[in-house]
């Protein structure tokens, strides 16, 4: 088979394509649209989940419209569309992850009204052994605009706690609320915090991962950019804070503190 595969450049493994190239429109079709009222609540989540990571046209705003009717009807924590929420709470476009936000809320049957909020902030005192997820659920309520100055005062109050796991979920707390007074208390995270853990994440909700604008996220680089020189730094926080400004940027520079400087001095008066 070696021989003939040789001998027939036809029967060669075809190269992958450098550029897009759709193999559709990326659009609902009539007849999703049509069987969508006799799905489950559950298929049409993720159907329309599965499109909007697609970007298929129609999809974003077929959930805006569904998702009302999906509250107590979805699991969420497990199966097809768990890993849909999950790819999709990682996606490029906002648009996609805010729909993975509504469809979790949804699945967790938590309104959007602070009576929700009072209930798992009772839960976050008297659980200690579920405080990741509460604070994790806690930051998808307040980037959906529930109770979100008073979330923030609360993911505050936890940052110095003794137990690490809830300090890694402060930040990423604070990366789901996405407001601008959170970008300096993560900046001091990333450059103070004593585990390396809780730092990493900090970085992480600054650099790319929740729900800040790539707007918001400029604004940071400043920040990054004075902490290139920061000796104090140990060597993986150098690097995060690097790796960092790359994600912000975009930008292909390595660590040259010289080179990113006159990056943003182009780049900022853009």
């Amino acid at each position: 088979m070696a021989i003939f595969a040789g001998a027939n450049p036809a029967a060669l493994r075809a190269q992958l394509r450098s550029t897009p190239l759709p193999a559709s429109a990326p659009k609902l079709s009539d007849h999703e649209i049509e069987a969508l009222p006799s799905m489950a609540a559950q298929q049409q989540a993720q159907l329309l989940m599965e499109r909007a990571i697609n970007h298929y046209e129609g999809a974003i705003e077929l959930i805006d419209k569904s998702v009302p009717s999906w509250y107590g009807q979805l699991v969420v924590d497990k199966g097809p569309l768990a890993s849909l929420l999950n790819t999709a709470i990682n996606a490029n476009d906002l648009r996609v992850r805010e729909a993975s936000l509504e469809i979790t809320l949804a699945g967790y049957n938590l309104p959007k009204n602070p009576s929700s909020v009072d209930q798992l902030l009772v839960r976050l005192e008297s659980e200690p052994e579920h405080r990741a997820w509460l604070l994790w659920i806690l930051g998808v309520l307040g980037n959906r605009g529930v109770e979100t100055s008073r979330l923030e005062l609360t993911f505050l109050d936890h940052v110095h706690d003794p137990d690490q796991t809830t300090r890694n979920y402060v930040a990423i707390g604070l990366g789901l609320l996405a407001t601008d007074s959170a970008i300096p208390h993560l900046i001091g995270m990333f450059r103070e915090h004593p585990s390396p853990v809780v730092r990493e994440t900090a970085a992480c909700s600054i650099a790319q991962s929740g729900m800040f604008t790539e707007a918001q996220r400029m604004r940071a680089a400043p920040d990054l950019l004075k902490m290139m020189d920061d000796a104090s730094l140990d060597s993986a926080t150098r690097s995060w804070v690097f790796q960092a400004l790359r994600d912000i940027t975009g930008a292909g520079i390595g660590s040259d503190p010289a080179a990113w400087r006159a990056w943003w001095a182009q780049h900022s008066r853009a």
